[in-house]
This record gives structure tokens, C-alpha cells and sequence, in this order.
């Protein structure tokens, strides 16, 4: 057995003053009670709550601070993201892991900014993986970017067994997400902790799902403190013997014969979403994706560009122009 405690903290988070001594303070009643926690995961934007006007450089006095309670406490600290003001003008959702000795030792930025609704906000391009010593590797993963399945798979991929996921949800596609949340614990077989926020910071309903997509604690929509004691051998268990002795996923996929083309962004298998409208927010009464006049019209130009210069066919030994 190997175990690791890991406490997740839902909190009320106010968007137009810091939230940080007030993290401070749930940090120090955490290892009050519950003295045994070795790692502590706040919700996304937590800090300074979800208005980029309060975006900070990095390094930050906040951040000072918090390594200071890792250090106190010993413990490893991921305090939720906080938007970061680059040197160039760019603004970023970025976390970052803070170790016992009060190190930062890993820094991550948000892969996937929930467009339209955050076009002000760069996206992060470099994944975020880091070991803890003598327990097992962890990866970090904010919000929306769990919607994107690449973005865990390149992380089991590098031998991540627990997907730290802080997030701000506060809208009503939250049940959808906490679907999501137990599918991707399934498909790469390993632990998820989803810390949700209150207030301006989402509605709460956080859960920590373990490989086999049994939830082990799911939140409500009040303040909430939730250690919970982990066995990153039932990780390696399961990816050796199956989810219940069933499905193998990972080495499924790594002994695969397919190739998937629709990464490869100049093959044209991904013809359809070129026929799809511009990533903006919907307008009131808006018709976008209903067939209007003439239902064909979007059925001719997904055709048309099927016999674009970049022809593929959906049929094994074909191509475009057979």
C-alpha cells in the first residue's frame, strides 16, 4: 500500500477583494484537525477570485505567503490559480505547486481558457507533472481543460496517477462536468480531485473519484474540508489488471494499430469543424446551427470541403481521389 492524504477545500471566494488570508486561515483549521493531510488543493482562482482585473506578475506576495504555511505545516500546497499579468502584456490562469520546504517546484497555465466567454485570456502550452518522493507522480489540470481528453491522456501518458483539477464552475453545465470527472478517472485509470469553489468562485459540489470511478466523497453547496487518504497502488494495480479485472485501457491504447490523422492538422480529416461558425458567444434569439432557408447549404460546404486539395476518405485503402 502506498498512501497519501490529500485535502480539498471548497470555499466561498469573493470576486472583487483578496481571498487569501482567508485560504490562509482554512489552511490552518485543516491541519488542526486533521494534522495527517500532506497535500492541500484549493479551487481555480481562488486568491483573487475570477475578474482578470486582478491579474498578479509572478512571483507574487500571495504566493510568498503561501509558501510560507507549506513550509510551516509540511505540507504540499497547490493554492487554486490566480490570473497572471505576464511581462508582455499576456494574461494567464496559472497554478503552482508549492512543496514542504516551501519551494515552488512546478508552475502550470490553463491549456484550455473557456472561450468565447474568456477571450481576454492566453492559453498555457507546456503540461505540468510533477513527483512527489516516495508516493507517485501527479499532474495538474484546471477546469475546462478536462473537456479535452488529449490533455489527460499526455499526462498518463507520462505516468500521472493523480489528476489534481481545481476549478471555478458556476454555471449549469456542472453536473456534465462531474460526469466528465468520473469518465476520465475510468479512462486513464487513475485518481481525480475536482475542487470546485463557491460564491463568485462556482457551485461548490467538488468529488475526488478514484480508478475504478467510484466517487469517495462528493461535496454540496456549503463550505467543505475533505482529507482524504489515497492508495496510489490501487493505481498500479488497476493499470496492470484491468478496472475491475476488466478493460486495460492504457495498454490498450499503447499497443494500438490505429492512427488517428485528426491530429495532424494539415491531413483534412478534420474537414467538418472547418465548417463550423467562429468561437464567439451567442447572441440573443440566435439561430446558429439551425438550418434556415435551405437546409442543404451546410451540407454542400461540408462537402465541398471534402474536395478541398486536402482529400481523405472514411473507408480503409481508399484515399480522396479513388
Amino acid at each position: 500500500m502506498t498512501p497519501f492524504a490529500i485535502a480539498g477545500v471548497q470555499m466561498h471566494v469573493s470576486a472583487l477583494h483578496s481571498n487569501v488570508e482567508a485560504m490562509r486561515h482554512r489552511i490552518e483549521i485543516l491541519m488542526a484537525r486533521f494534522p495527517w493531510t500532506q497535500m492541500v488543493l484549493f479551487s481555480e482562482l481562488a486568491p483573487y477570485g475570477p475578474l482578470d482585473q486582478f491579474a498578479q506578475p509572478f512571483p507574487n506576495d500571495a504566493l510568498q505567503q503561501f509558501q510560507e504555511d507549506a513550509r510551516r505545516f509540511g505540507i504540499w500546497l497547490i493554492p487554486g490559480s490566480m490570473f497572471e499579468k505576464t511581462e508582455d502584456g499576456r494574461i494567464l490562469n496559472t497554478s503552482v505547486v508549492i512543496n514542504p520546504e516551501g519551494e515552488i517546484v512546478a508552475k502550470y497555465s490553463k491549456m484550455f481558457p473557456f472561450r468565447p466567454y474568456e477571450a481576454g485570456i492566453s492559453a498555457g502550452t507546456e503540461f505540468c507533472v510533477f513527483d512527489v518522493p516516495g508516493v507517485g507522480r501527479f499532474g495538474l489540470s484546471i477546469c475546462y481543460d478536462i473537456w479535452f481528453p488529449e490533455t489527460t491522456r499526455q499526462l498518463t501518458s507520462q505516468g500521472v496517477e493523480v489528476l489534481l483539477h481545481p476549478v471555478l464552475t458556476g454555471t449549469t453545465d456542472r453536473e456534465a462536468e462531474i460526469a466528465i470527472a468520473r469518465a476520465t478517472a475510468a479512462q486513464f485509470q487513475c485518481y481525480v480531485f475536482d475542487v470546485n469553489g463557491l460564491s463568485a468562485g462556482g457551485v461548490g459540489r467538488s468529488l475526488v473519484v478514484d480508478p475504478s470511478a467510484t466517487v469517495l466523497h462528493q461535496s454540496a453547496g456549503q463550505e467543505d474540508m475533505f482529507p482524504i487518504e489515497i492508495d496510489l497502488d490501487q493505481v498500479r494495480r488497476q493499470r496492470e489488471t484491468g478496472l475491475k479485472g476488466l478493460g486495460q485501457v492504457l495498454k490498450s491504447f499503447r499497443d494500438r494499430e490505429a492512427e488517428f490523422s485528426v491530429y495532424d492538422r494539415t491531413s483534412g480529416a478534420d474537414a467538418y469543424l472547418k465548417t463550423l461558425g467562429p468561437l464567439e458567444t451567442p447572441g440573443q434569439g440566435s439561430q446558429r446551427g439551425l438550418q434556415a432557408s435551405d437546409p442543404r447549404s451546410s451540407i454542400e460546404h461540408f462537402e465541398q470541403t471534402l474536395h478541398s486539395p486536402h482529400q481523405f476518405s472514411v473507408f480503409p485503402g481508399k484515399t480522396g481521389s479513388d
